[in-house]
């Protein structure tokens, strides 16, 4: 009676035909899926799309560059820190008018991330289903509203209605420095009027609705690609609406807000007509929002532009330069943060 041996443990679990070599590791095989001719195609239009944007970016700051060449050699770091536009005697500078663009832009951006946080979550989350495509389209249509229009109406109707609330700012917190108006006196009923109106805070009012339609847009879309399960699941767990969107919507909506944010952002520092139709221009560091006079750099351009000699043209290039590496700056740094949130990372 023969007696049966037991066979020893091969590598490949005992499985026939499965030896492999002593001393090699096992690794599972990773799928691979060949890519088809449609797929290249698009992976090369894509490739090619992204080289021609970032080449029209590049060839953008090279023609300021060379064009501004001329008066940053003459006036060299000093043109960051005079107020004075005077090119003709070489004493020009932007840091007044820098400093308006800042202020009228932190204004705006105060004034319309609310707003278009607001409108985005009501649309998303709150809003019926049958009145989500109205709204959607009357933001879009704000949008598009041009921004002539948007001056004329802050220039005509807005400044007036605003000047009782620039009075009750300066009356009240008059004392923060940010809302001192020279001249006038808290509760001072003889006050003018003038003193309140061509303000920063004006025009960054009207420069945050007009920003505001975009941020909406950007936050609405991502706010709409939370997780269904994750909606349901906090509502299963007891969470009232608010409860969800703060548990919820809000964390995972991170990126579109940062996002929307400083895309407005960079809209409302190179915002031309609508300021230039409301501001009364003056080339001195004037930090009261509140105040008549302000200036930012894109109005510059625009009043001075027509009649500006070789030398001014050149001045006025490098003022389009330095806003333009500042709005590259925030929209390098908004890309930067949203990446590290969580809608930003799965859109990667």
């Amino acid at each position: 009676m023969e007696s049966e041996q037991e066979e020893p443990d091969r590598p490949g679990g005992g499985i026939p035909g499965n030896v492999e070599p002593e001393g090699k590791e096992s690794f599972p095989r990773r799928p691979h899926a060949g890519r088809g001719l449609g797929d290249r195609i698009f992976r090369i239009q894509l490739t090619a799309t992204g080289v021609v944007v970032l080449a029209i970016m590049a060839a953008v700051g090279l023609f300021l560059l060379m064009r501004a060449g001329q008066a940053l050699s003459v006036t060299g770091l000093s043109f960051l820190t005079t107020p004075e536009w005077q090119p003709d005697v070489h004493r020009f500078g932007i840091a007044a008018v820098l400093t308006g663009t800042l202020l009228i832009a932190a204004v705006a951006v105060t004034l319309s991330v609310p707003l278009a946080l607001g409108t985005a979550l009501f649309i998303s989350d709150v809003a019926p289903r049958r009145l989500r495509r109205t709204l959607v389209t009357l933001v879009d249509l704000m949008a598009a509203v041009p921004s002539v229009v948007y001056g004329l109406w802050g220039l005509f109707f807005l400044q007036q209605h605003v000047i009782g609330l620039s009075r009750w700012l300066s009356d009240w917190f008059g004392w923060i420095p940010l809302f001192t108006v020279d001249g006038t006196q808290p509760g001072d009923p003889l006050a003018t009027d003038s003193v309140y109106t061509a303000s920063t805070f004006i025009a960054g009012i009207v420069v945050a609705l007009m920003v505001a339609p975009i941020q909406c847009s950007v936050m609405r879309e991502v706010f709409a690609q939370a997780p269904a399960g994750e909606r349901e699941g906090a509502y299963a767990l007891g969470a009232t609406r608010w409860g969800m969107i703060r548990a919820v919507i809000l964390p995972y909506g991170k990126g579109g807000i940062i996002g929307g944010t400083m895309l407005g952002l960079g809209r409302a520092l190179g915002e031309t007509i609508a300021v230039y139709l409301i501001i009364s221009p003056v080339f001195t560091i004037q930090p009261h929002i509140l105040q008549t006079g302000s200036n930012s750099v894109s109005s510059l351009i625009a009043l001075h532009y027509g009649d500006a000699s070789p030398f001014g043209m050149s001045a006025l290039m490098a003022a389009g330069l330095a806003l333009f590496l500042l709005t590259l700056a925030v929209n390098f740094t908004a890309s930067s943060i949203a990446a590290r949130s969580r809608s930003g990372a799965q859109s990667d």
